[in-house]
């Protein structure tokens, strides 16, 4: 027999943390290799963690609700394989004796200074001094195990500087901020709610955008009329023969991802002493639910059809709203379109989904009185576009290029222009 451990696993790329929602398992039961034993959630998907072993659950070390950091432990399985090698190597890593800390200086220490949201949090908070302290996980990565055992032992450093800002990530910054500023006073009736992973992860994620990205912001309207009439002429039979809904948004995301084809300096990204300009048109949507926000991302959006585009978005929304969303499915995106004007609004300020560059906010659809070319007075189907940009990256004549040439494919959709 054999104890084995499964660690919080990494549930997509810059993902440093999960929160356990709800364990499938309990102690004793028996799992097989990849049975899903706990549904984990993150500021990015909500996944089932299958088993990584055939045995029996022994212990649940991490509790419903409780957020840790990838490579934590989170449960222990006994197993009937014989123990290998690498049993006495971890058992060797989680040894605090003054000796095996001597050996341990010689070891790898490649993830001595790659802190998750957690360690940052804790230290901050107790006044550790990150770079002092010594390290149990692979590669010499400070674990949250580590920081708090140096809270209940009671050893805290000498300095109660908080961590340095080299090493401070955007997920401390909200928590300093209230700090600084007292909670306002409850009265009768109050609700107070308890922040979730999730909106922690967007708080975190939003508060990074608005500091590191110096935003500026556009907008053109657009006449849509011809587009708008097209559209619910043909939606009763499409929906007959596609089995799913062609929305306006569909045309939208097209005519984005057709004129970044044509300015390709709008699907870019800041890397600090370069831009980086992808290849791949990849366009992130925005998909909210009562308590949280995802976006998952259309790849290749720039070959696929209207009717391919808006599939995708049928499936995409599905998945989100069916907790099916998986770490692939937020990868990749190098531009962001987003439907705020299926809330009604018809004007906003869009905050870019770092790292990229952009977000196109697509307005709602109103009849409004327009002058047009002639002179005459015609009632039209008209949309605002609101353009929020990097201005490290783009600058307003790219930017005012752009947005004219959606607005140009747009006002040119009509009874000839193909779905297909």
């Amino acid at each position: 027999m054999a104890i084995e451990q499964m660690a919080m696993p990494q549930l997509g790329e810059s993902v440093t943390e999960g929160t356990i929602s709800k364990w499938l398992v309990s102690p004793g039961d028996q799992v097989n290799k990849y049975d899903p034993i706990a549904e984990v959630m993150t500021d990015k998907v909500n996944a089932e963690v299958p088993s990584s072993f055939t045995g029996t659950i022994t212990e649940l070390i991490g509790e419903e609700g409780q957020t840790l950091a990838v490579g934590e432990i989170i449960c222990k399985i006994e197993t009937e394989e014989t123990e290998t090698e690498e049993a006495p190597k971890r058992e060797e890593e989680q040894n605090t004796t003054s000796d095996t800390d001597a050996n341990r200086q010689g070891k790898d220490q490649s993830n001595k200074a790659r802190y998750s949201p957690a360690v940052l949090r804790l230290a901050g908070e107790h006044g550790i001094q990150l770079e002092e302290v010594e390290g149990t996980g692979a590669g010499g990565r400070i674990t949250r195990k580590d920081i708090q055992k140096i809270i209940d032992s009671g050893m805290k450093q000498k300095s109660e500087a908080p961590v340095p800002a080299a090493v401070q990530t955007t997920q401390q910054a909200p928590k300093q901020q209230q700090k600084q500023a007292p909670a306002p006073a409850l009265s009768a009736g109050d609700i107070e709610i308890p922040v979730t992973g999730v909106r922690k992860a967007i708080a975190a994620n939003m508060h990074k955008s608005k500091t590191e990205i110096p935003h500026a912001w556009t907008m053109m309207e657009v006449d849509v009329t011809n587009m708008t009439a097209y559209r619910n002429s043909i939606k009763d039979s499409f929906k007959q023969k596609e089995g799913f809904n062609l929305t306006f948004f569909a045309f939208f995301v097209k005519a984005a991802a057709q004129a970044l084809k044509e300015f390709p300096q709008m699907n870019s990204m800041w890397a600090g002493d370069k831009i980086v300009q992808k290849k791949d048109i990849n366009i992130s949507i925005a998909v909210a639910t009562e308590d949280s926000l995802f976006v998952p991302v259309i790849k290749h959006a720039d070959e696929k059809t209207i009717k391919g585009i808006a599939r995708e978005i049928t499936d995409l929304a599905k998945k989100v709203r069916n907790g099916k969303l998986t770490a692939e499915d937020m990868q990749g995106g190098t531009f962001t379109v987003n439907n705020t004007g299926s809330f009604g609004s018809v004007q906003s300020m869009g905050i870019i989904n770092h790292p990229q560059a952009a977000i196109l906010q697509v307005e709602s659809i109103v009849k409004r009185p327009v002058v047009m070319n002639n002179g005459m007075i015609a009632v039209r189907d008209m949309v605002n576009l609101c353009l929020s940009l990097d201005h490290r990256v783009l600058d307003g004549l790219v930017c005012g290029r752009f947005l004219g040439r959606v607005k140009e494919i747009l006002e040119n959709i009509d009874e000839h222009t193909s779905v297909y």
